[in-house]
């Protein structure tokens, strides 16, 4: 399955705790379009959030974000893990 790294730019900045209940919302929606959200990074003050998923499609992924809690990536990008 393809793995995406995808890029949220919030202004304002990015608590963490509230990233962490957007993550846990994402996990709760994730099955119905076959979608893994592994793991996130946080730069709170800067209003970055970094998000590793395996998804079937760029459009999957966007989908559980939306559905989750409305927080659509700005940036989503195929990657391939190295060594």
């Amino acid at each position: 399955m393809p793995l995406y790294m995808d890029v949220h730019h919030l202004s304002g900045g990015a608590a963490l705790d509230d990233v962490a209940k957007a993550h846990m919302a994402d996990l709760r929606t994730q099955g119905k379009y076959d979608v893994n959200y592994l793991r996130y990074w946080v730069d709170e003050q800067q209003g970055k959030i970094f998000c590793l998923v395996e998804a079937p499609s760029e459009e999957a992924a966007s989908t559980v974000h939306r559905e989750a809690h409305g927080l659509v990536a700005d940036e989503i990008y195929e990657v391939k893990e190295g060594s």
